[in-house]
């Protein structure tokens, strides 16, 4: 069973800021987009944002300018900056790792980390 570790939520008043971390094992980290989703309470969960390997980032609109994401290949880290914090910011966030395998894309999660944003 694959495992990502991510940490670094918490609660966090509006304009604030965070970082969050994801931990991976290096098989997959390397060979892999890797990514952070959220869930809001009732909501889908929805991409906040990816990182390739060679470092080239996609962000949601919602976050664009204030979410930063970044990768240290080295140590199979990713880290997402946070600033300018909202409350609609405010769900669980979780570590993807995605990666393809003879032509199928595999996802691998991490367990979430609530993020809280109180206005």
């Amino acid at each position: 069973q694959v495992q990502l570790v991510e940490s670094g939520g918490g609660l966090v008043q509006a304009g604030g800021s965070l970082r969050l971390s994801c931990a991976a094992p290096g098989n997959i980290f390397s060979m892999s987009t890797m990514g952070w989703y959220r869930q809001a309470p009732g909501k889908q969960r929805e991409l906040v944002a990816t990182i390739t390997g060679g470092g080239s980032t996609n962000y949601a609109d919602s976050v664009k300018g204030r979410f930063t994401i970044s990768r240290d290949n080295a140590n199979n880290l990713m880290n997402l900056e946070m600033n300018s914090l909202k409350p609609e910011d405010t769900a669980v966030y979780y570590c993807n790792a995605a990666r393809l395998v003879n032509f199928i894309r595999n996802d691998y999660w991490g367990q979430g980390t609530q993020v809280t944003v109180s206005s």
